[in-house]
């Protein structure tokens, strides 16, 4: 059975373009470990001072906190299950501690199928 060259040329392209996909996505992954890093090491409040700042203001169960750029600050968003059944957010000044404030999360709307 003989190949068609334009059949191999496509094959051989279409690998290099996996490659480079999948090249281009650990680097992307690399890229979002190291600025998690940097973050981390920037904070001045642990994980477990925010949590703690977070139910002092907002009793219920702390079910998320994670570092992010908000507020033009790093902040801890701690995520709070208040007894009411209310998803809170409390963002807390990552070098300072101090609550920035408070956002109940609002629900998304359930679309339905007919409006997808």
């Amino acid at each position: 059975m003989q190949r068609h060259p334009l059949s191999s040329m496509m094959l051989a392209i279409l690998c290099a373009t996996a490659v480079l996909i999948a090249g281009e996505s650990a680097y992307a992954g690399d890229k979002g470990k190291k600025e998690k890093v940097e973050m981390a090491q920037g904070a001045k409040v642990s994980i477990e001072q925010a949590i703690q700042t977070a139910l002092e203001k907002v009793s219920g169960k702390v079910i998320e906190a994670e570092l992010e750029h908000k507020h033009k600050t790093l902040v801890w968003e701690v995520e709070v299950v208040t007894p009411e059944n209310k998803i809170v957010e409390v963002h807390i000044d990552a070098e300072s501690g101090a609550v920035i404030d408070v956002e109940e999360e609002k629900p998304k709307p359930i679309r339905s199928p007919k409006n997808r």
